[in-house]
């Protein structure tokens, strides 16, 4: 960690008591909630009692954590069939708020949460924030965007269990931002990355120097980022980049965070989500330690539990560090569904975006766009210069970094420079995909 970032007070003091678990203390309170949760949707659930009957396995089939494996997978499209409610434990009267996804590629996926399901996600969301170094009285800046998309409420709920003074910003109004970032003294914002890098680039326009903003740490998530980008904003801010996971189908952002002190991933809250790595072609387990898809089964979510999740992002399991007995997640890799297969060579945003940021003379902002002249699929990259960049540095940049995509990931790519403001700015996940095809 750089001598150079902010200090950060020792979080011991304040763990949760499952923070301080061993491990055959966490996996025994892992069994006993998933055996309650299996028989609670199986009992209440007719697409659950239908899936288990299915797949032949019953709640009381589970003697150990291993025999979830034979539990039958939930994928999105379960929950699009069963629009709006039909995924309910418990009586819709029950529910206090709901979320949706944005419903962009069909029906939405909505998520119902109990009083007590708020309660436990703020209590994650307070804790996920200690981990990053956030402590009490602190003003946090939310720039997630509000509304059904779990972000900014989840974010707003955790930031005042923890007792700290949050701005609710959301989306947008990127000068505005700033100024409130500045006239509030706010030391942590929470926010996707992407949107993040427009911020600096709005102090860059007001001339702010982001290095002397309030910000010490930025709670970023919502979308894939690589530790590239962490060093970019690092550097770039003066302030420490921490990753928080978390999807609306398990309960919101708070899933799973990074701890400050290690940056090494992120710890996944065992004590209410039991994860798994799967071959996303096979759906079977992969060894210990290797990539594959990652699910998870709620272990405390009363108004709608899920059971082996597919969540479509890939990663691997890594024993804990700075909670020893919660294993951690490597930083997501990718998506499934974001793979681009390109003349058979498989490609992602995350790996394109590794490679721009090596590059002097471009900014982070890319897309990549799949075409199909002639039968058979292209891949441009296009990507903004510095304002600073000539023509002739242009094409050089042009050549090198589209030399560096074969030989490194081994397709073959155009690359575009365009000119600053080219690519679209996104306040909530970036697009990095357009598919022509």
């Amino acid at each position: 960690m750089s001598s150079s970032l902010p200090p950060i007070s020792d979080v011991t003091p304040l763990l949760d008591e499952a923070e301080t678990w061993s491990i055959d203390q966490l996996r025994e309170h892992q069994l006993q909630l998933l055996r309650q949760t299996l028989h609670r949707v199986y009992e209440h659930v007719p697409h659950y009692t239908a899936a288990f009957d299915a797949a032949g396995f019953h709640p009381n089939d589970l003697h150990e954590l291993a025999d979830l494996r034979h539990a039958p997978l939930t994928a999105k499209a379960e929950l699009r069939d069963n629009y709006p409610f039909g995924l309910l434990a418990v009586p819709r009267e029950d529910v206090v708020r709901v979320h949706a996804s944005s419903g962009t590629t069909g029906r939405p996926t909505v998520v119902g949460y109990t009083k007590e399901d708020i309660a436990t996600w703020a209590g994650l969301v307070a804790r996920s924030l200690r981990s990053a170094g956030v402590r009490p009285g602190d003003v946090v800046h939310v720039a997630y965007g509000y509304g059904l998309f779990t972000g900014g409420l989840g974010a707003h709920y955790g930031a005042e269990a923890l007792g700290c003074t949050v701005v609710p910003m959301s989306g947008g109004q990127s000068a505005r931002q700033v100024q409130l970032i500045h006239d509030f003294g706010a030391r942590v914002i929470m926010v996707t990355p992407s949107y993040f890098l427009s911020l600096l680039d709005e102090m860059d326009r007001q001339g702010l120097d982001p290095r002397e903003s309030p910000l010490e740490i930025g709670v970023f998530g919502a979308e894939p980022w690589t530790p590239a980008m962490r060093t970019e904003i690092e550097e770039r801010a003066g302030m420490h980049a921490v990753d928080l996971y978390g999807l609306s189908e398990v309960m919101g952002p708070g899933v799973a965070q990074e701890a400050v002190e290690t940056k090494d991933g992120l710890t996944i809250w065992e004590d209410h989500f039991y994860p798994e790595i799967i071959d996303p072609i096979t759906e079977q387990p992969v060894a210990e330690g290797e990539v594959g898809e990652l699910v998870f089964t709620s272990l405390s979510k009363q108004a709608m539990p899920v059971i082996r999740y597919r969540t479509r992002d890939l990663t691997r399991l890594l024993p804990g560090t700075a909670r020893p007995a919660m294993r951690r997640m490597e930083k997501i890799t990718g998506r499934s569904d974001d793979l681009m297969i390109v003349r058979g060579v498989n490609v992602f945003p995350t790996q394109i975006e590794e490679l721009v940021l090596q590059l002097p003379g471009l900014t982070p902002y890319f897309q990549c766009v799949l075409t199909r002249p002639d039968r058979l699929d292209e891949l441009t990259v296009r990507v903004e210069a510095d304002p600073n960049t000539s023509e002739d540095t242009r094409m050089r940049l042009a050549a090198e970094l589209s030399g560096r995509i074969k030989e490194r990931i081994g397709a073959s790519a155009a690359v575009e420079i365009v000119d600053p403001d080219g690519i679209e700015r996104s306040v909530g996940k970036a697009r990095r995909i357009l598919d022509q095809r």
